[in-house]
């Protein structure tokens, strides 16, 4: 298998893979791993490993080969690994025709790298999305979440290449020379990690799309793009802040100067320096991404319109959205829907060495009818619609509250493109499903171990608790593997036992029938870095 094996630890592993592998369905390697997967059911699997500049004792791999794990020098980053993997059960198109075939045909295959990362030129510019009729049409002021009135007047086709054609190395979130990206398609999930060695930036996101693919294609083909106009908009922004500020102190006859991540633009004394650590400028990068995620809405059921008459099925298509930015010791996180990002750390009052493990908190709100906070702010916002929740179902229709897409439960026109007993009945005011994200910020601690993000299929045979313990185990007897597929590999040995199949079994069921069985499932695993629990579980990152 091209595999290494110098300890009791990591052969226990081996027997694990051994043990749900067919000697016709599935062969695995641990990471950086060749796949040969007969029935085209694990579609994702990528790895990505930080080193230290100063460290070379973690260059190399523990004796297990990594060709895919793209090695690099840590900056100013606060994670050491991210892992990747995903595995399909709906059956669903290859390849999605929305935006006239763009997205699927140009930009995607840009985009999309399922089993390592790869080095790409970094083209922050909102280019790629003037195919959308949208983008000629809507400005800034058209969104609910404009970030300021200084740019309501302003073109958002027009306004971008101002502030995105020429990134510079000093520039914050998105902004690079070159990214490293990893992602594709499992069923109708799609995952997509992007990160930057110079400017030791992560973002990642999980797109667990309904009814379709188009909606969670849509999402990987833009949204990061979007995100990054938006926060560099919020740059512009505090450097305008910054301006007015020295305007005021020249005119008040005050030395100054003005910095920017601790460089100052002038050769005076006295300074003036944005806070980019204050609980002010957190709330204004959350609004930045909240603004990215409504104008994904907007385009999203612009091109439904235009294209709802040749397929109206993309009326009900929708998705999730979990997305994290971790930017320097700041875990910027959104989710829309029923994925979850859990974090995993230790409670500092206690000594690592005492206690088994990490403890699980959950940093996402489950947006779903089971959630008695969402049953009764959906059942509040309607209260002249007795059906507001049929059968525990938004509308006898979604379990999801909240989802960008899903037209026919926000617009009665959208709607009215149903035929049948697909058209809801007494829409009676839309819309039902919100777009409206929960938001969260969390500053990375010496106690903070990894994160782990996952679409709801994960949780529907794992607690949070579990995962976490898996994912420490795991780490722990193989340092250098890939915890994400790890999961993912434990999960269908669950789903089998819990069918009363054999692994084989499942795995031989076609896509489609196997979602009666488990969802498509797609986890991320990120391994913070700069703190002493790494070190305290013997780990080499």
């Amino acid at each position: 298998m091209g595999l290494k094996v110098q300890n009791v630890a990591e052969l226990e592993n081996l027997r694990f893979i051994n043990s749900i592998s067919g000697p016709n369905k599935l062969t695995i390697m641990m990471y950086g791993e060749t796949i040969n997967d007969s029935g085209g059911e694990i579609k994702v699997s990528f790895g990505y490993q930080c080193n230290s500049k100063n460290d070379d004792s973690c260059d190399k791999s523990k004796g297990i080969d990594i060709p895919s794990a793209i090695k690099l020098q840590r900056s100013n980053s606060s994670f050491a690994r991210l892992s990747g993997a995903a595995i399909s059960a709906n059956a669903t198109l290859a390849n999605t025709n929305i935006c006239n075939g763009l997205i699927g045909e140009e930009i995607l295959p840009t985009l999309d790298s399922p089993n390592s990362f790869r080095r790409i030129p970094s083209s922050p510019t909102i280019s790629k999305l003037d195919f959308l009729s949208l983008s000629h049409q809507s400005s800034l002021s058209n969104l609910s979440c404009s970030p300021s009135s200084l740019t309501e007047t302003l073109d958002y086709d027009s306004f971008s290449p101002k502030f995105m054609s020429t990134p510079s190395r000093s520039d914050s979130f998105l902004n690079a020379m070159e990214v490293q990206v990893a992602g594709g398609a499992a069923g109708e999930d799609r995952v997509q990690a992007v990160c930057s060695e110079e400017n030791g930036w992560l973002f990642c996101a999980i797109y667990d799309g309904f009814n379709g693919r188009d909606a969670a294609d849509f999402l990987a083909g833009t949204l990061y793009e979007t995100i990054g106009f938006y926060l560099n908009l919020l740059d512009w922004e505090l450097e305008q802040e910054s301006v007015k500020a020295s305007d005021y102190m020249t005119y008040d006859k005050s030395l100054y100067c003005i910095l920017k991540d601790g460089n100052c633009l002038d050769g005076t004394h006295t300074c003036v320096k944005v806070d980019r650590s204050c609980d002010l400028f957190k709330q204004r990068v959350l609004n930045s991404l909240q603004c990215a995620l409504s104008k994904s809405e907007n385009d999203f059921l612009h091109m439904v319109e235009q294209e709802m008459e040749d397929r109206p099925d993309l009326v009900s298509v929708g998705s999730c959205v979990l997305l994290v930015l971790l930017h320097g010791k700041d875990l910027y996180v959104l989710n829309v829907g029923d994925s979850r990002a859990v974090l995993a750390t230790y409670d500092e009052c206690i000594d690592i060495d005492e206690i088994k493990g990490p403890q699980a908190v959950q940093l996402t709100d489950n947006h779903t009818v089971d959630n008695d906070i969402e049953r009764k702010q959906l059942l509040h916002d309607h209260p002249d619609d007795p059906y507001t929740v049929v059968a525990g179902k938004v509308k006898g229709k979604l379990k999801v509250t909240r989802a960008l897409g899903v037209g026919y439960l926000k617009k009665k026109n959208l709607n009215d493109a149903l035929m049948g007993i697909l058209r809801v009945r007494n829409l009676t005011s839309p819309p039902y499903v919100s777009v409206q994200p929960s938001l969260y910020v969390h500053e990375i601690s010496d106690s903070d171990y990894y994160v782990v993000l996952g679409s709801d299929g994960l949780f529907d045979f794992f607690s949070n608790d579990e995962v976490v313990k898996l994912v420490h185990s795991y780490i722990l007897r193989v340092p250098s593997g890939n915890p994400a597929k790890f999961l993912v590999e434990q999960l269908v040995v669950r789903a089998a036992d819990s069918a009363g199949f054999s692994m084989e079994e499942l795995m031989s069921i076609p896509a489609g029938r196997r979602r009666k069985y488990h969802d498509d499932v797609t986890v991320i695993v990120i391994v913070l870095g700069t703190n002493k629990c790494t070190s305290k579980a013997s780990t080499c990152l």
